[in-house]
Formats: C-alpha cells, structure tokens, sequence
C-alpha cells in the first residue's frame, strides 16, 4: 500500500485524509460525486457537461480550494470510475494530471438482492465513493479493480476484434443467400466458391423454372457486399500477419505460441492480444479472466456446481474452446488429449460439452505457463 492510501485508510472516520470522488459516466452529463474532509458524512454532488474534461478539471480545483478553506490543509484526490462505453480515455487523462484513478468493474460490487432495487446516478455514485473508501482501507475482495491497459496494448487488440465482426457479417450474407435459394427449392449450393457467380447463372428452382430475376438480382447484390467483406478479411489477415511478424521479434512469448502445432495466426494474436500478454499470479487468475473458473454454490448441505463463471474475456473464451476442439485433432497425443479422451470413455461418451470446457481452462493455463516459464506443455508436439 502506497504512503497516500495508507495515509487515507489509517485516518479516523470523519478525518479523511483524500477527496474521495466518484464520477458517473454518460453522453450528456458527467455526475460528480465527492466526500470531503471537513465535511462529515455528507456527499456533494456537481454535474458536468459529458466529455468536458477541462470543466472537470476545475471542479476538482474548486473542490480542493473548499476543504482548504474548511481544513487548512492541502489534500490528494483519490477518483473511482466503472468500467464502460467511455473506455479508458478519462481514466489516462486523470493519471496524467497526477490523480490517483481507478477503474472498477461495476458487477463486482456488491448489491442489494431485493426484487425491486433503486436504482439511480445518486446512488451509483454513493456506492462507488463507499467501495473506494472499503477498497483503500485494505478490506478484500470489496471490488475488482481493472488493470487498465496502456494504448499499445488496446489498439493491439483492433486487429482480431475487427477480422471476427468482418467474418460474422460474412457469415450473415451467405446465410442470406442460403435462404433466399431454399424458399425456391435450391439446396447444397456455397456462396463461399469463387465461382460462385457463374454457379448462380445454371441454378433452376425446385420446380424447373430459372431463379425469378429480382430474387437473382438481390443475390447478385448481396455477392457485392460478401466479396466486399471478403476483400477487407484478407486486408485485416495481412495487417495481423504483420503485427505477429513485427512482435515475434520483440516478444518471445509470441514466437513460443507460434512453435505450437495447431495454433495458427488468428489464434496466436488472439491468444497474445486479448490475454496472455497480461500479467498473471497464479493459474486461477487465468481461469477466472477466461471466463473458464468453476463457480460453486456451498451452503449447509448443499454443494452443487453451476457451470463456469462466464465473467472474464468472452473472446478469448470461446476462442479457447473452439481451440479446445482443434487441440483434440492436431494434438492427439498430449496429455490433456489423452486426459479428455479418458474421462469421456468413463462417462459413456456423455458430457462432451462439459469435459472440453474444462480441457479448455487446462489449456488456457497450460499455455500461460509455457509462455511465461517456458514450461513445455507434456506430450505436445512443437515445431522446430
């Protein structure tokens, strides 16, 4: 703990020692909410314009000006923030002033299970400035504070993000077009070909007749927009392609996760971009950011497990297990292959789905540690 949070957490109710501040995010107005010393228990509240970073700015000067007026002394802000559409660029603005900003993720913290809660910016603000307040006195587990990535590492991200949008849009078309030819009895035919214009010109209906000449021309229309699609893919291929050639220069992990056979380009920048590039204490740390944790329910008697927790990185998740299923195929002698194998052959060939969530977070952490230590994943075959 740093000498300023251990200067605010060590004061006696009521002697703060930091403005505490909370700030409600939105598109048109920013809600400030302080706690200041010499002021008690009591919250102020200041709205700003949305995105007036300058205006916020003064109101904190504004704010410190008072309680060294009410106290005589000069004190530090302290600001929480949740996480959301605004991304992280009032976050880095508040560091650079020399702030002390947090980002929390606003599911973490607790709240009332009640059918029926209130629900207002008043009071989001109150229980943002009560979590700081418990956060920087040290009690545990009170919220989850986000490691905010620095912009190298964000824009890093662009890339896979923007290819898997492209390639969902892709998707959407040519199942557009599957269903515009089924509702005329045409089956079995794949816009993906190349030759899938001159395919369309010998195309009859169920019953014989050629395809209707507007429904031929809105295919025609969607080729357009799927071969638009298809050219920005291989654009964005080639940027990524790249950006792993440029970081397998600098960063030996990348150049380990391309050794790997079965992790190709897409899944390495994946992999590197949305996960393994973080740093991580133990292997229930990248479970829990996967998203691929175990969530039990104990109470009295009752031990039940729900499933994973779902909680973490949903790209890198089903990235993961779709890996998960290629590791099977490429990787048939591994352990973890034969370790899946094995527990599927005990239950009958049954809870498929299950097992290969869980081989899954094995892999996720196996990775982790053979990037991080170099710790060679048993049985699996890597390149030269």
């Amino acid at each position: 703990m740093s000498q300023d949070n251990a200067h605010a957490a060590d004061t006696p109710r009521g002697e703060l020692g930091a403005i505490f501040a909370s700030i409600e995010l939105s598109k048109k107005t920013w809600l400030l909410t302080t706690m200041s010393p010499g002021a008690g228990d009591k919250m102020s509240r200041h709205i700003i314009a949305g995105g007036d970073i300058g205006s916020l700015f003064a109101q904190f000067m504004a704010l410190k000006r008072r309680a060294y007026d009410r106290t005589g002394r000069h004190y530090p802000f302290v600001i929480i923030q949740e996480a959301g559409l605004d991304g992280f660029w009032v976050h880095r603005a508040l560091i650079a002033e020399g702030y002390d900003s947090h980002v929390v993720d606003a599911a973490s913290i607790a709240t009332s299970r009640r059918k029926r809660r209130v629900k207002t910016d008043r009071l989001d603000g109150e229980s943002l400035i009560r979590a700081l307040l418990a956060f920087k006195r040290g009690e545990p587990r009170v919220c989850s504070m986000l490691r905010v990535p620095n912009p190298e590492e964000e824009d890093r991200r662009r890339i896979v993000r923007e290819r898997k949008v492209l390639m969902e849009e892709r998707i959407r078309h040519s199942n557009r077009i599957k269903g515009l030819l089924f509702s005329q009895g045409v089956t079995g035919y794949d816009p993906s070909r190349r030759d899938r214009r001159e395919q369309l010109e010998m195309l009859r209906t169920g019953d014989g007749r050629p395809l209707p000449p507007n429904m031929k021309r809105q295919v025609l229309r969607e080729f357009d927009r799927m071969e638009l699609l298809i050219d920005q893919i291989r654009e964005v291929e080639a940027e990524r392609d790249d950006m792993l050639a440029s970081e397998r220069q600098s960063a030996r992990e990348v150049v380990l996760l391309s050794k790997v056979v079965g992790i190709g380009p897409e899944f390495a920048a994946v992999l590197w971009g949305e996960g393994l590039f973080r740093h991580f204490d133990n292997r229930r740390q990248v479970a829990a950011y996967a998203g691929l944790a175990p969530t039990p329910w104990q109470s009295g008697s009752i031990d039940r497990e729900q499933g994973i927790g779902k909680s973490g990185n949903p790209r890198l998740r089903s990235t993961l297990l779709e890996m998960a299923w290629l590791w099977l195929r490429h990787q048939p002698s591994s352990t973890l292959s034969r370790w899946f194998n094995e527990r599927v052959a005990q239950n009958g060939g049954r809870f498929k789905k299950v097992m290969i969530t869980a081989l899954a977070r094995k892999l996720v952490v196996a990775l982790w540690k053979y990037t991080s230590a170099g710790v060679v994943i048993e049985g699996a075959v890597i390149r030269p």
